[in-house]
């Protein structure tokens, strides 16, 4: 049975103050706006539109809770990066981001979405940063994948994987919804994060 099979909303947060309470755990999805976060998210849910996909950068401006069922959740957090989002908002979403990955309890790893022809960028490694004083591990997927010849994707995935030697809690995987590349193995890494023992290559 899918990790994703009984996915359904549970409600939206645009403060700290707004999280939901609960007696369970959660999986956070991050990542650059327009590198395919809501995209993978329908994808590992197989629906169309679980998730909002946008063609303008910057659109999700709330935290989305998603109820995965036995008291594990998803968390779709807001896109980071884009330029055209006011800065009032951009320095708001910054504090809120950065305390919900570091204190936030129930958060037992995060998903960090990565366009596979634009990765590691400098907020990605500001995400990484903020959510690797935890100690808990992060999942990586290279989305877009597709868009790469196979050398390439295989060499930006060795790459990656090479930048992530100083955080051990780090996996990385290739990803394309459009071609649902990488389902099995994403399900699987999402599945070991819910139960805490995924750890770095």
């Amino acid at each position: 049975m899918s990790l994703f099979q009984h996915t359904k909303f549970l409600t939206s947060a645009n403060a700290l103050s707004d999280l939901p309470a609960h007696g369970g755990i959660e999986i956070a999805f991050a990542g650059r706006s327009n590198a395919g976060k809501s995209s993978a998210i329908n994808t590992l849910a197989n629906r169309n539109r679980l998730a909002y996909v946008s063609k303008t950068p910057g659109r999700t401006q709330l935290i989305n809770f998603f109820e995965l069922g036995d008291e594990r959740f998803l968390v779709d957090l807001p896109g980071y990066g884009y330029a055209d989002v006011p800065e009032k908002i951009r320095l708001h979403w910054q504090k809120v981001l950065s305390a919900y990955l570091m204190t936030r309890a129930p958060l037992v790893g995060l998903v960090l979405i990565m366009d596979a022809r634009h990765p590691l960028t400098k907020l990605d490694w500001q995400m990484l940063e903020w959510f690797g004083t935890t100690g808990k591990p992060v999942h990586i997927l290279l989305t877009k994948a597709d868009k790469l010849s196979r050398q390439q994707a295989t060499d930006t995935l060795r790459l990656v994987r090479a930048e992530l030697k100083d955080y051990p809690q780090c996996t990385a995987q290739l990803f394309s919804s459009s071609k649902r590349q990488g389902l099995e193995e994403a399900e699987s890494a999402i599945g070991l994060l819910l139960a805490g023992i995924l750890s770095g290559e």
